[in-house]
């Protein structure tokens, strides 16, 4: 009996169709949970986010007092180099509200909200530019700190940071119960930092530093607005209408291009960013790698990125023989393998006949000898204090050396202990004495006492490894009982007066 191919046939098509059909139903209700999941529009306040935002929009009175603080602390934070006061300013700061005023206003098409979140935020930044320049004009600390440092070069990275906080705090905002979001939100977008270290470049006269701190401002400020719009969009506020279509477009033109105009010069900077942190790290490979010569030292060595008068180069000073030109070719050729071929290479030597070389070898030198003196100075004073340590615990007695005696002698009832310091003026020697007394229980018999006194004494000696020891012993005067009268005081019994 044979099988029908058609049947066959026909039951593979209902097969694949049955596993294609569950497949569809399984991706659908995949979708749907996703969707569910991740739907926050059911839980938004449009209205009451609406008003919340605008009520934080307005620097005036109390809102200014409290930047001014806040820039001040964050001033000093930047100026002592501590990150927890920092974060602490940031915490405290008002900056958010107009910003996010702004991504609303937009969001909802409502240009009277906008003119108001742009002044007040215009106001802020000059107020906090104004107290910064002030406390670093008049501190003075006066050099830059990692902090400040590193709000100068805004990159690609700063705007991710600052669009996904901006995404971050309006979500929070516009859900009915409350979090610790904003105040995260307030950390990672960093508003203040910027604010301080452009007031620190107009302090100091160096317009480097406000321009790139100013930018990083824009940046936050500009992208935290744009997630605003976004969300606003997406949880569907109520939208205000353009008064006509060209002025809706022309609206969008000028976004587009602002837009462009603060991503562009990010990117580059972050692409600069990227390129240095490379050449860096193949630098300093090429330099652990392959920079060795027998009876030469490196004192020094000067690593710099597109520096403007030699582009990458690569400097280093050494002390001791003179390296042969050889070799100095050898390691030049041997730069192309580490991707630095573009890579002026410069080899410092004590030997050098150009005088500037010289001289900065020379300082060099001076330097190092110092250093090397200093070293040497402070493995001298580790030695002794160490010796003096190692003598210390030496001559001191053992922590456990009383639960020791304790078990092996059951009939001491007290044990004093100290160390006796005497000073021979004859020969000027000082030394350290070990100190014993012991004090038998009552009734120990004499003998007793006295085969217990010598046995505990050379053991003492033996165990401390000392040669002389002081040693003393007498008997208890108390009873058992007198001892059990001080351990179980009698209880006395207060009797009221009726």
């Amino acid at each position: 009996m044979t099988s029908d191919p058609k049947e066959k046939s026909d039951g593979t098509s209902k097969d694949k169709e049955q596993v294609v059909k569950s497949s569809k139903n399984l991706f659908r209700s995949l979708w749907n949970l996703l969707k569910d999941q991740l739907n926050i529009v059911d839980n938004a306040r449009p209205t009451e986010t609406i008003e919340g935002i605008q009520k934080d929009i307005l620097f005036k009175g109390y809102n200014l007092w409290i930047l001014i603080f806040s820039i001040f602390i964050c001033s000093i934070g930047l100026n002592v180099n501590s990150t927890p006061i920092v974060i602490g300013a940031m915490l405290i700061s008002p900056l958010m509200g107009p910003i996010m005023g702004m991504g609303l206003a937009v969001g909802i098409n409502d240009l009277d909200t906008l003119k108001k979140a742009l002044k007040n935020l215009g106001i802020a930044a000059f107020v906090a530019i104004l107290t910064s320049t002030l406390y670093f004009f008049s501190t003075p600390l006066s050099e830059a700190s990692s902090e400040l440092l590193a709000r100068t070069r805004p990159t690609l990275l700063d705007v991710f940071v600052a669009f996904f906080g901006g995404l971050t705090g309006v979500l929070a905002g516009s859900r009915k119960e409350k979090n610790n979001v904003i105040p995260g939100v307030a950390i990672a977008t960093a508003l203040m930092p910027p604010l301080c270290t452009a007031g620190y470049g107009i302090a100091t006269l160096q317009l480097e530093y406000f321009l790139g701190a100013f930018y990083l401002f824009l940046i936050n400020a500009f992208f935290i607005s744009l997630a605003t719009i976004l969300v606003v969009r997406v949880l569907k506020f109520p939208v205000k209408s353009f008064v006509d279509d060209a002025t809706e477009r022309k609206a969008k033109r000028i976004f587009g291009f602002t837009s462009v105009i603060i991503i562009v010069p990010s990117v580059l900077i972050f692409i600069s960013v990227v390129q240095e942190t490379i050449f860096m790290r193949r630098a300093n490979t090429f330099i652990s790698e392959n920079i060795f010569y027998e009876g030469c030292e490196i004192v020094k060595q000067d690593i710099e990125f597109e520096s403007d008068k030699y582009g990458n180069r690569i400097s280093l000073f050494f002390i001791g023989e003179t390296i042969p030109d050889k070799q100095i070719a050898n390691w030049t050729k041997t730069m192309e393998v580490y991707g630095l071929e573009n890579t002026t290479f410069r080899v410092v030597q004590g030997k050098d006949n150009n005088q500037e070389r010289q001289a900065e070898v020379g300082r060099l030198v001076d330097v190092y000898t110092q250093s090397q003196e200093t070293i040497i100075d402070k493995e001298n004073t580790i030695q002794n204090l160490n010796q003096k340590l190692n003598y210390i615990e030496a001559r001191s007695l053992p922590p456990q050396l009383m639960e020791e005696i304790k078990i092996q002698y059951e009939d001491l009832s007290q044990i004093h202990v100290g160390q006796l310091i005497f000073l021979d003026f004859q020969t000027q020697k000082s030394d350290t004495l070990a100190v014993f007394e012991t004090i038998w229980k009552n009734g120990t018999p004499t003998e007793t006492q006295s085969t217990l006194d010598y046995k505990l004494e050379r053991w003492l000696m033996m165990r401390l490894k000392r040669d002389t020891i002081a040693y003393s012993s007498l008997i208890d005067p108390r009873t058992q009982e007198e001892i059990d009268s001080l351990l179980n005081p009698p209880t006395q019994k207060i009797v009221s007066e009726e």
